[in-house]
């Protein structure tokens, strides 16, 4: 997508959120428009995609609607949609490739990851450590899996939930000899903001 399709692709998404939320809420234009101290006719361009706003505008419209600015620009969702095997991002870890992640959640959510973590018989892998403050929560569906972290050895065995901090170094083991399955929150540290 280039950068005018980019562009038009966010303008038509805030529209659609803007007008969708304003009306959900009860809302006239009018009544938004004083809520962000901007103007009316500035709201009506927005909502029929031909506004470029400011991030100030953008800032005030989300505190209004007691929304994220991601969540005011995505793109609107079906109430259901199904994401069929294999149409989620995976990845190929480990030595040799023994390890499996792949993403369980197919729209971002600010400050949590899921994963689905697959260990092949014998196979380790390495986890990248976050932001400080963060946790993560390791559980095992099938299998054994073994985290190692500051200094300590853990093995989890089928329904066990391990939560440890994600910022230090840390890695995941399969010593058994059938695939182990395991499944990791993380809930990140939200980032220091303006002072």
């Amino acid at each position: 997508m280039g950068r005018k399709e980019a562009s038009r692709a966010l303008s038509g998404n805030l529209a659609t959120n803007l007008r969708f939320l304003r009306e959900r809420r009860g809302l006239s234009q009018a009544r938004i428009a004083r809520l962000c101290d901007i103007p009316r006719s500035t709201v009506a361009q927005l909502e029929s995609g031909a506004g470029n706003p400011t991030l100030a505008v953008l800032s005030r419209l989300s505190a209004a609607l007691r929304i994220s600015m991601e969540e005011l620009l995505s793109a609107p969702h079906a109430r259901c949609q199904l994401f069929p095997k294999g149409s989620l991002p995976a990845s190929e870890r480990g030595r040799a490739g023994g390890a499996t992640v792949q993403k369980l959640l197919p729209d971002p959510i600010p400050g949590m990851e899921i994963d689905r973590i697959a260990l092949a018989p014998g196979a380790h892998m390495t986890g990248i450590p976050h932001r400080p403050g963060t946790r993560e929560y390791l559980t095992c569906e099938r299998g054994r899996i073994t985290l190692r972290a500051a200094g300590e050895s853990h093995t989890l065995q089928p329904g066990d939930v391990l939560a440890f901090d994600g910022d230090q170094p840390h890695s995941y083991h399969n010593e058994g000899r059938t695939e182990a399955i395991g499944f990791s929150v993380v809930t990140l540290s939200p980032l220091p903001g303006p002072r």
